[in-house]
C-alpha cells in the first residue's frame, strides 16, 4: 500500500471563504448576479432573505478526494473526487435531506440535461472502489447534494421551467469544476511527494506542501 493512504486516504478542502456567490452551472444559466461581498455564511448572525446567494447553514463547502491503493482506482497521476457537501464549519454537516429528490441514473440525468462532458470526467475522476460509479454518484447526491441550500427546488434558484433533475445536474458540474481547481497530486509531486511503498511523509511535510498552493484550511 503506498505510503500516503493511512495518513490521507481523504482530504477535505474546506474553502477559505465560505461560500456567498456560488459556481453553479444550471445548463445555459447566465451569471448568478451573485454578491462576491458580504458577510461570510460562517460568521453571518443576522437574517439572510436571499438564499439562492448564500449557502447556509451549511456555510463551508468541502471538495473530499480519494487515493485508494488496494484496489487501485483512478488515473495513477491524480487524486479522485469523492464528493461535495455543506459543512457546518465544524465538521459536521446535514445529510439525506430529502429523499424526495434522491436520482437514480444519474448517468442518464446528466447525459440527457446537457453534460455528457461532466459525465465522461467523473467516468475517470469520480470512481467508485468497487466499480459501481452509479451507486456512488447516486448516495453522494441524495446524502449531500440534496442538502445544499441553493439547491434545494424550493427556493426557486433554478431558472424557470428547467428540467426535473436540474440541480443535481448543478452540483455534479460544481463539483467537477472545483476538483479541476484542487490538482492534489500535481501540487504534492512538486514538493517531491509521490505515492511510494517505501517512503513516507509526516503530516506536517503533506501540510507545508498544501500550503504552498492553497490559502485555505487543510484537514487530512
Amino acid at each position: 500500500m503506498y505510503s500516503l493512504l493511512p495518513i490521507a486516504s481523504l482530504l477535505g478542502f474546506v474553502a477559505a471563504k465560505p461560500l456567498i456567490s456560488p459556481t453553479i452551472n444550471l445548463l445555459n444559466r447566465a451569471d448568478s448576479g451573485c454578491s462576491a461581498s458580504g458577510t461570510a455564511s460562517c460568521t453571518n448572525t443576522s437574517s439572510v432573505s436571499d438564499l439562492c446567494c448564500f449557502e447556509s447553514p451549511g456555510g463551508l463547502l468541502v471538495q473530499p478526494q480519494f487515493w485508494d491503493t488496494n484496489p487501485s482506482t483512478g488515473p495513477s497521476d491524480s487524486w479522485t473526487i469523492h464528493g461535495l457537501w455543506p459543512d457546518h464549519c465544524d465538521s459536521t454537516y446535514d445529510e439525506n435531506c430529502d429523499p424526495s429528490r434522491a436520482y437514480t441514473d444519474i448517468a442518464g440525468l446528466l447525459s440527457q440535461n446537457g453534460a455528457s462532458s461532466t459525465l465522461s470526467y467523473m467516468q475517470t475522476y469520480w470512481v467508485d472502489i468497487n466499480g459501481d460509479n452509479e451507486s456512488f454518484w447516486e448516495h453522494e447526491w441524495a446524502k449531500h447534494g440534496t442538502c445544499m441550500r441553493l439547491l434545494y427546488v424550493g427556493n426557486n434558484c433554478l431558472p424557470s421551467g428547467s428540467a426535473k433533475g436540474a440541480e443535481a445536474v448543478a452540483y455534479f458540474e460544481t463539483a467537477v469544476k472545483l476538483f479541476k481547481t484542487l490538482p492534489t497530486y500535481e501540487w504534492l509531486a512538486n514538493q517531491g511527494i509521490t505515492p511510494s511503498s517505501s517512503v513516507t511523509y509526516s503530516l506536517s511535510t503533506l501540510t507545508s506542501a498544501l500550503s504552498r498552493h492553497l490559502g485555505a484550511t487543510r484537514q487530512l
